[in-house]
């Protein structure tokens, strides 16, 4: 009888994935792009090169308000990005253009005009060069810019982290939505544009699954693969603000090997209500929490000030202005490169998360946090001596249940193992060894989605839960071939057996299993060794 049930859902399933495709339904405008701020809106009131220098404080009248950026520097026993220790060093962005892919840029706001960038701007709706806002409700692109690039020193809102570099706005998002306008915002001026800056992605709305589009998918490729002469376009993009009912592994943006994922994290380090834990996120930054902590200082529409940026967004935008310090420090950084400076730079001390543990390596991760919070100082002294890490290597195993399906009845887990030599068993050349890294293509069906929950063990041990239960997700249609992600394995060893673990906890639910894949990114040799 479950049998029988088994087969009925994953009819259902490859039934409802024929309708897509045979009636070409674009599930990319059924399901619309969000932002990722938070409520608590309301308006408020040079350095040469890399030439070291002493800093003083500038007379932006928001600078007393960014404890994220300047808390040490009034009190050393507290935390905070250790962007003036980058400051210090001669690093505010310098030749590093960054374009804020997200709802327009108000290009003559008095804090941003100075550093505005036309080759790094576009209208994406209306097919023109002009990003500027239509409506006061489209304020989160400026918001963003300036949390990025604001001016130092020039008695206006706050500062920028990287206060020299230069600033374009893309605009995309409005009510409507498709797949070649993002591919073409994701693919715009790639020799000219070092950083795209993505605050939003698929609803955040905790039964959602979605992710890039064909071409969005082949732009953001093409980016990684050409842009920056060959050295690789960087994509930060920031997690969910869906709270604990959410996941931001169903976020096909987020789960990108190719993009950089930032959760927030609060003035005290505790994980914000909105804030959605998942595998694939790699570090994070601060922003605020609830409507009593303090948030971001920034630029918003009108030529005014706020001191109300909240949710993922503030925290992906001073990401994108650390980043930009770094670039600095040195130009020739790949987007791999990056990221292997973020997971060795990251900070876990201060956060507080309940799922804190090392990998095989020995580095802590959370799920909440990545590897911890971004350090601007150390990690603009790691690029400067960084040496290019070789290019990246990939291979994949298959597990194929012969009976077509596995039943995993209620109560009860599966537990699938799949063993690789970094696919030197595979008579594959490009043996992974170290990993960066690693995807698990699932397919899998259920009565309701949202009550799987699955994890991947590497073979030192290491448990990264790749989805987490759903309340709110009660699709049928279950994880067909979705691209799960995890960077919690960066650096170990790919040799051994690899466990995938379904859990189904619920009395009232049927789970069918049919094959998953083990995809492996890093590479042949241990990159502390080149």
């Amino acid at each position: 009888m479950i049998k029988l049930i088994l087969f009925l859902i994953l009819f259902l399933q490859q039934f409802n994935l024929n309708a897509f495709e045979n009636n070409k339904i674009d599930i990319h405008s059924i399901n619309p792009r969000t932002k990722r701020d938070k409520p608590g809106d309301g308006n408020v009131r040079k350095i040469d090169g890399a030439t070291k220098t002493k800093f003083s404080e500038p007379n932006d009248p928001l600078w007393k308000d960014m404890w994220y950026v300047n808390n040490k520097f009034y009190d050393s026993k507290k935390i905070d990005h250790n962007v003036i220790e980058a400051w210090d060093l001669g690093y505010t962005g310098r030749g590093v253009v960054v374009s804020v892919i997200d709802d327009g840029l108000e290009i003559t706001h008095e804090d941003l005009a100075g550093n505005y960038d036309p080759d790094a701007s576009y209208d994406v709706i209306d097919n023109d060069e002009d990003p500027t806002p239509i409506d006061d409700v489209d304020h989160q692109g400026t918001r963003s810019a300036g949390v990025v690039a604001a001016i130092f020193n020039n008695s206006r809102c706050n500062v920028g982290v990287a206060y020299d570099a230069k600033i374009g706005g893309i605009r995309l998002l409005d009510d409507t939505y498709n797949d070649t306008r993002e591919a073409i915002a994701l693919g715009y001026k790639p020799q000219h544009i070092d950083i795209y800056l993505a605050n939003w992605g698929p609803t955040d709305d905790g039964k959602t699954l979605d992710g890039p589009g064909e071409l969005a998918k082949e732009a953001i490729l093409q980016g990684v693969n050409e842009g920056r002469n060959g050295k690789g376009s960087i994509y930060i993009w920031a997690t969910g603000i869906g709270g604990e009912d959410d996941s931001c592994s169903a976020d096909g943006y987020v789960s990108s090997i190719y993009t950089i994922s930032i959760s927030a994290t609060t003035e005290d380090g505790r994980v914000p209500w909105y804030s959605e834990s998942c595998s694939p996120t790699i570090a994070t930054a601060f922003s605020g929490g609830s409507v009593n902590d303090r948030m971001i200082a920034t630029t918003q529409l009108h030529n005014s000030c706020t001191l109300k940026l909240s949710g993922t967004t503030a925290a992906a935008s001073l990401a994108g202005g650390i980043i930009a310090l770094t670039l600095e420090a040195n130009p020739n950084l790949g987007w791999r490169d990056i990221q292997h400076i973020i997971v060795r730079t990251a900070k876990p001390h201060s956060l507080r998360a309940a799922d804190w543990q090392k990998n095989g390596l020995g580095r802590w991760f959370s799920h909440s946090y990545g590897y911890g919070l971004l350090d601007a100082g150390t990690m603009v002294r790691m690029a400067r001596k960084w040496k290019n890490v070789p290019k990246a290597l990939n291979c994949s195993s298959v597990y194929h249940q012969e009976d077509n399906f596995i039943a995993i009845e209620n109560g009860t887990s599966l537990n699938a193992t799949l063993y690789t030599a970094g696919c030197l068993d595979n008579g594959n050349d490009n043996r992974v060894n170290f990993l960066e890294h690693v995807q698990a293509i699932i397919d899998v069906g259920a009565f309701t989605r949202g009550k799987i929950e699955i994890y991947l063990t590497s073979p030192k041990g290491t448990r990264s839960k790749l989805m987490s239960k759903r309340p709110k997700d009660t699709s049928s249609l279950g994880y067909i071939n979705w691209e799960f992600m995890s960077v919690h394995f960066w650096g170990e060893s790919s040799n051994g057996n690899w466990t995938l673990e379904i859990n189904n906890a619920d009395e009232e639910n049927i789970i069918g299993f049919n094959k998953w894949q083990l995809v492996l990114h890093g590479t042949n040799d241990s990159i502390d060794e080149i």
